[in-house]
């Protein structure tokens, strides 16, 4: 028999758990006898009714033709491009960024690998929203930080629980990730909420990483507030891209942005690390870097409201609809993002075992894809995506309804 002395990393296979890889696994499962509907990943371009904005082709095109961006970028990104990020984040912020606060990423997942590793000492440990995103949690294995978790309270529009939060920290807590507008929850979080959270890490000693991929997509009462307002009073990494405001996610560009008037970040070696980080990784291509200036600067607001309001009218459909569902609970008015968390309850439903059972069986019933909770963190939940046109949306929770009336115990079905 041979024998090798190399092997799989097993760390690897348990920790990486994503919404791709479930949502290659559901389908899998799929029924052939229907066309797949996807209320299951977060991906703008699902819907037709959202297209990319003049602005953005023509600055690709033009950087593209130029010929002036072919070379390897520098280190950090292009002077231009950070400053436009800098310039284009400080409209909301009460201190400005500069170019030398920002760092340009191959979207914001690569902002996440790049941001965790920094702080990544022995024994370190960063606390993470529950539900939230995965990708954190996968990174912080990879890198060796333990992960804690404070609790979002559903029934209080999903709010931080702040006393879950002030009772994981301890000397060896880094940082914390807050994600607003929420995904996988569908809330924003209002300024009064994020003050008192920045307080809270300040007493701890920990820093804020921010994550605002979803940064203006509120459409609901309470408006986007960017947890930058509140960097005098703690540390705060900010992690953004172009790929959900400007429903470009195959574009593949991100930032990290340091908002830090105090300079905590350079006194601690935070900074130092970020840009030690930069010199070994990848960056995102020239010629995107190029043509981010115009993109920022020139998008006009008509097409941020108009994508608003697509985006508004699915959530209010999507959320009125599930009122209708046996079985299933949403908690919370989506009023931001492009997914919203909704609650089964097993108890009113015969031949399902979880929430993973339930969305592999709505699969193979019903060609539907729904992302099981699990997978951000709430077992027995369901993440269910937005970001479709009026007419998906209401063919997915058709289906929906009728998987949960066929599995109904018979009281359900009676009461229905």
């Amino acid at each position: 028999m041979e024998k090798w002395k190399f092997q799989g990393n097993q760390g690897l296979k348990s920790s990486a758990v994503s919404v791709r890889g479930v949502f290659n696994v559901l389908m899998q499962s799929i029924s052939k006898e229907k066309e797949v509907v996807h209320l299951c990943r977060v991906d703008p371009t699902d819907n037709p009714l959202f297209s990319v904005d003049p602005v953005a082709a023509h600055a690709v095109s033009t950087a593209v033709h130029s010929g002036n961006f072919n070379c390897y970028p520098p280190t950090f990104g292009l002077p231009q491009a950070r400053r436009a990020i800098g310039e284009y984040l400080s409209r909301d912020l009460p201190n400005k960024l500069s170019a030398e606060d920002i760092y340009v990423t191959d979207g914001a997942t690569q902002a996440i690998d790049i941001i965790l590793p920094v702080f990544a000492t022995p024994g370190a440990n960063i606390i993470l929203p529950r539900p939230g995103y995965p990708q954190y949690e996968t990174r912080a294995a990879l890198c060796g930080l333990e992960v804690r978790h404070f609790d979002l309270l559903p029934n209080s529009s999903w709010e931080v629980d702040i006393d879950s939060l002030e009772a994981l920290a301890d000397d060896k807590t880094m940082a914390m990730v807050l994600i607003s507008p929420s995904n996988p929850c569908g809330n924003v979080f209002t300024y009064q909420h994020l003050k008192r959270v920045a307080e809270t890490a300040r007493k701890l000693g920990m820093f804020v990483i921010s994550d605002e991929v979803y940064a203006h997509i509120a459409f609901g009462c309470n408006p986007f507030v960017p947890m930058g307002v509140f960097s005098s009073i703690v540390p705060v990494i900010t992690l953004g891209s172009i790929s959900k405001r400007w429903i470009i996610p195959g574009w593949r560009f991100g930032w990290i942005a340091t908002c830090d008037p105090h300079g905590i970040f350079q006194k601690t070696g935070i900074a130092a690390n970020i840009e030690s980080y930069m010199e070994i990784t990848n960056d995102p291509p020239t010629f995107m870097q190029a043509a981010i200036p115009e993109i920022l600067e020139r998008t006009n607001d008509e097409f941020y409201s108009k994508n608003l309001d697509i985006t508004r009218e699915a959530a209010n459909a999507l959320y009125e609809r599930f009122k209708e569902i046996p079985s299933l609970i949403c908690p919370h008015k989506p009023d931001g993002a492009m997914a919203v968390m909704v609650q089964i309850n097993l108890s009113q439903i015969e031949g399902i075992a979880d929430d993973v059972d339930f969305c592999v069986k709505l699969a193979k019933e019903e060609s539907l894809l729904i992302l099981p909770g699990v997978i951000v963190g709430l077992k027995n939940w369901l993440r269910v995506s937005f970001g479709l046109e009026r007419s998906a949306i209401e063919e997915g929770l058709n289906r929906l309804k009728a998987f949960c009336l066929r599995h109904a115990k018979m009281s359900q079905q009676i009461s229905a």
